[in-house]
């Protein structure tokens, strides 16, 4: 069984370490592309629920081992800023998209060699705003961006909605100006805040944590197993039916707390060839047959899933609705195909808090 990583939410002590030529694990800001072939689009950024463009949530840098063709390889996790989005559970909610990105070590866009332990000190003029390659990207949310200002064409946009933001946040001054791009970029309060992902193993206690939880578990489903052999099991009156279904989704949550307990901060559990997710209620837990295949044919496993303490980093709480979720889990190709270094949609299951816990 493989072994447990942790992820936390660092402010980064040097902004520069978060460069894509760094390769590195962040949440917010603007995503740090990897591979610069076929970045998804905003159709594909697009909110399924509401069609507002979706908000770069985090990426981990997870390569391969023994992979040539996964040297260097990326997820990335979209999320719409819109709270009423995030009611429905299960597969693949409109508001969540998650893409895999992957590449040899010998590639047109970085160093054959590791990049250095510290970040070069100069700016590189323009790099936030467009890829080695000429894509341009985004001023408001760093995605691709294949609308230009009509009068100055050096701002791209992803989409009018995000020129609009852009007009009203400073653009409609600066455009005027004789570059436009050299005017610092304003806060548009689309982007989530920005933060370094830390990663760190489990302890080895943790794991232990949580036993006597099993054991109950396991002792009430051979309690099950014989009541099914009496057809008294049939009339069980409504009451008892919910008052046992209660009880089973308190101990799902309390040996979920318990698991975490050790680390409460942590954000990300990563485990790609071991456990599963550790689920916080006992509702809308995928089935395997739930979880569809990759577009190669190959069969999707667990790889991390995002924890409920990083929305006190996302600064989403409101007085009326806000972003919520009990645990986003997400499931990536067991090949970790290659479709030409282009970006792979892979599969979300997001799960809800339940109402009983």
């Amino acid at each position: 069984m493989g072994s447990v990583e942790l992820g936390f939410a660092e402010e980064a002590a040097d902004p520069r370490r978060l460069r894509r030529e760094l390769f590195p694990s962040k949440v917010g800001g603007r995503p740090a592309w990897l591979g610069e072939a076929g970045l998804p689009g905003p159709p594909e950024l697009r909110c399924g629920a509401c069609g507002r463009p979706r908000a770069f949530l985090l990426q981990l840098y997870a390569p391969r081992p023994g992979r040539p063709d996964a040297f260097h390889r990326g997820l990335f996790l979209f999320a719409c800023r819109q709270p009423a989005c995030y009611r429905p559970a299960g597969p693949a909610p409109g508001c969540l998209r998650v893409f895999r990105n992957q590449l040899p070590r010998k590639n047109d866009t970085y160093s054959y060699e590791p990049p250095p332990e510290e970040p070069p000190l100069e700016e590189v003029p323009g790099a936030i705003l467009q890829l080695k390659c000429g894509a341009k990207l985004c001023k408001v949310c760093g995605c691709l961006g294949p609308k230009a200002c009509s009068k100055c064409h050096k701002a791209y946009y992803c989409s009018k909605d995000h020129q609009v933001r852009d007009w009203k946040a400073g653009h409609k001054v600066s455009c005027t100006q004789s570059d436009p791009m050299d005017i610092a970029i304003p806060d548009h309060k689309f982007l989530f805040p920005e933060y370094e992902i830390v990663i760190e193993p489990e302890e080895m206690e943790s794991c232990s944590v949580g036993e006597t939880e099993q054991k109950d578990l396991d002792k009430n489903k051979d309690s099950a197993s014989a009541d099914s052999t009496y057809e008294t099991v049939e009339s069980l009156d409504l009451l008892e039916a919910m008052a046992k279904h209660e009880t089973e989704d308190n101990k799902i949550f309390q040996k979920f707390k318990e698991r975490t307990s050790l680390e409460p901060e942590q954000i990300i559990r990563y485990c790609r060839d071991g456990e599963g997710p550790i689920w916080i209620s006992g509702e809308n837990i995928p089935l395997e047959t739930e979880i569809p295949n990759c577009a190669c044919g190959a069969k999707r496993v667990f790889e991390f899933q995002v924890m409920p303490q990083l929305l006190n980093h996302l600064k989403v709480d409101s007085l009326g609705e806000s972003i919520d979720w009990g645990t986003i889990a997400i499931y990536t190709c067991a090949d970790s195909c290659n479709l030409g270094n282009q970006y792979t949609e892979e599969f979300v299951w997001k799960q809800n808090i339940s109402s009983s816990v």
